[in-house]
């Protein structure tokens, strides 16, 4: 389709993105949404910008890259005990780009924010020079008070961790163009299971009043479990103490790691989890795994918060263990 054929910015938003915007929205016809949270709520904000060639690869399906871009926001909102109420888009698509990528994409990112309940409410579509960027901002409310932040952690809680860790990780590495050994020696439905959870993070929004209720502190694990729980400590003015033999693996990643143990470190640092990490008290931690396997998510106990601020125990077979990059980074 040539440029000149295109549909304009206004057409391109009634075409794709105005079906999915709720009341909030006003139609996308105004420059701005209205939110109005319900009395005695207070509303939660997060934005993830996401870019072509650092957060997905460029021929990535445009499907997923609209399911990835939703997701990683809606797992912020997760794990601060919120609900989502909506979300605004703004999309910068480079030269080049197609209706039926547009399209595709569309697809994608309406189906998961009609499963999650988190609706579109305004954005912005601009062309860009540059590689294809993605940011969203979602917008989530909770009761006055029970937002769960990163630094209530106290010494004696519980650190918990929900589904299996290393997936995210290993499925870059199995969806990549730049294969290592190790993905040849996965059976096929193994590699499957990984490429989709790097592909369709699955945000553990059913998690969110559970953690209202009986957790001390939690954030997602975005970007590997060793530097992010650092991250949660460094909030908290605490320390920890894990067994990371602890760290829920799931088969796959198990398979991955039998071909080869060296991948260990990748799990627990790699990223792309977008799993929930979280402390509770003693008196609270069974209340909050009960309520876990109810909404049927797996929280797993992996350690406990200690009072030495900053100072993190790892274990593995009981001996000490030490990572010489805790995390993914950008700078």
């Amino acid at each position: 389709m040539s440029e000149a054929a295109r549909p304009s910015e206004f057409e391109l938003i009634a075409r794709y993105f105005a079906p999915m915007a709720g009341p909030a929205g006003l139609g996308l016809l105004d420059d701005a949404a209205l939110l109005r949270p319900g009395r005695g709520y207070e509303v939660v904000v997060t934005v993830d910008a996401l870019v072509a060639g650092v957060h997905f690869f460029p021929d990535d399906p445009p499907a997923s890259i609209g399911w990835k871009a939703l997701a990683v926001n809606l797992s912020d909102l997760a794990a601060k005990g919120a609900k989502p109420d909506g979300f605004v888009l703004t999309l910068a698509l480079p030269r080049g780009w197609t209706e039926g990528w547009l399209a595709d994409f569309a697809t994608g990112l309406a189906r998961l924010a009609t499963e999650a309940g988190c609706p579109l409410i305004g954005g912005d579509t601009v062309s860009t020079p540059g590689p294809l960027t993605i940011s969203i901002t979602a917008f989530g409310t909770v009761p006055a008070g029970r937002m769960v932040a990163r630094s209530g952690a106290k010494p004696g809680d519980v650190v918990l961790v929900s589904g299996s860790i290393g997936d995210g990780a290993l499925g870059l590495s199995v969806h990549g163009p730049d294969k290592p050994a190790w993905v040849s020696a996965l059976q096929a439905q193994d590699r499957a299971f990984l490429a989709d959870r790097y592909l369709h993070p699955r945000p553990r929004l059913a998690l969110s009043e559970a953690l209202q209720r009986h957790a001390s502190a939690a954030m997602d694990v975005s970007d590997g479990l060793v530097g992010d729980l650092a991250k949660l400590l460094k909030a908290s003015a605490a320390g920890a103490e894990i067994d990371l033999d602890a760290v829920p693996l799931s088969g796959p990643a198990r398979a991955a790691v039998m071909a080869d143990p060296a991948l260990t470190e990748l799990a627990w640092t790699g990223g792309d989890d977008y799993e929930i990490l979280c402390t509770a008290s003693e008196r609270e931690y069974s209340a909050l795994v009960a309520a876990a396997a109810e909404a049927d998510i797996p929280l797993t106990p992996i350690g406990r918060i200690k009072s030495e601020a900053g100072v993190v125990t790892w274990r593995e077979n009981g001996e000490p263990r030490s990572f010489a990059r805790g995390s993914f980074s950008h700078f």
